[in-house]
């Protein structure tokens, strides 16, 4: 089992009031070991996660590469990768 840290986040909100997030986290395992890592995860409009076995349905090109340009622009996607890497060296 992990427990996951979210450490960046962009979202598109739906009519319905899903929102569909693209997260930057960072995995803790029981071992206390970690791991970062990307994921994309619905949230139901009571702020709930929707557990779907590590994976989340992207409903169409358009909308993801809509998150990545999000995150892009927030400043974080793939450059996050890049400051774990400095900080395992």
């Amino acid at each position: 089992m992990a427990s996951v840290k979210i450490e960046n986040e962009v979202s598109i909100e739906y009519p319905n009031k899903w929102s569909l997030f693209f997260q930057w986290c960072k995995y803790i395992y029981d071992d206390k070991s970690t791991d970062y890592g990307y994921r994309f995860i619905w949230r139901r409009p009571d702020g709930s996660l929707q557990a779907a076995r590590g994976q989340a349905r992207i409903p169409s090109a358009k909308e993801l590469n809509e998150l990545i340009a999000l995150a892009t622009n927030a400043g974080w996607f793939s450059v996050v990768e890049n400051q774990i890497n400095d900080l395992s060296n």
